[in-house]
């Protein structure tokens, strides 16, 4: 851990914020000289104010211990590159259209990596009233279920979550050239087109 770094980011980051370090220091109940010796990197906070720290500054405890963001360039939020991510502690449900760090539960999640459908599931789709019908043959216990299925279209994702012991069913809007994804709580993400 680089004190120089660390203290350059905090200062960064509070200036960002537009906050003097008095303010900071009422936000963290310690005292404003505390927020200089930091930024001076003359000391480091204690682990057990960090989590403060990150939230107060709108930053991760990560980048607050290397000194440094890990910002990613622009890239406009393409929805062909849509990468879903899930929690396997608490079953979040999350998206990114870009390269991202995501994190839930105290764990660092990666990208769901899609492959083709099969039998089991495939999508079953009618055209009614306008919409999609989407169906699909597939066990919906406790230990084993859909937890969402997604449709990607050009600028929108439509995603319906699913619980155990429902019906894996839903009704979606239809979307023109859209991609469609299967979150399965066993077998992971499921991709197909609709012809």
């Amino acid at each position: 851990m680089d004190l120089q770094k660390a203290g350059a980011l905090i200062r960064k980051l509070r200036l960002e914020k537009q906050m003097t370090q008095r303010q900071l220091a009422e936000k963290m109940g310690v005292a404003p000289k505390t927020i200089s010796k930091w930024e001076c990197a003359q000391g480091f906070p204690d682990v057990s104010l960090l989590p403060d720290l990150s939230d107060a500054l709108g930053t991760d405890m990560t980048s607050l211990l290397s000194g440094q963001r890990n910002e990613k360039e622009k890239d406009g939020g393409n929805m062909k590159r849509i990468q879903f991510y899930t929690c396997p502690a608490c079953g979040n449900i999350l998206t990114a259209t870009g390269g991202a760090e995501i994190a839930c539960c105290g764990r660092k999640l990666g990208a769901m990596k899609a492959r083709a459908c099969d039998e089991t599931h495939a999508l079953h789709v009618e055209k009614m009233d306008g919409e999609w019908y989407v169906t699909l043959n597939h066990p919906m216990t406790k230990a084993h279920f859909i937890r969402f299925i997604a449709c990607v279209g050009m600028e929108r994702v439509l995603l319906v979550r699913l619980y155990p012991e429902q019906n894996a069913e839903v009704r979606m809007p239809k979307m023109p050239h859209a991609t469609w994804y299967i979150g399965c709580s066993e077998d992971g993400l499921y991709t197909c087109r609709l012809k």
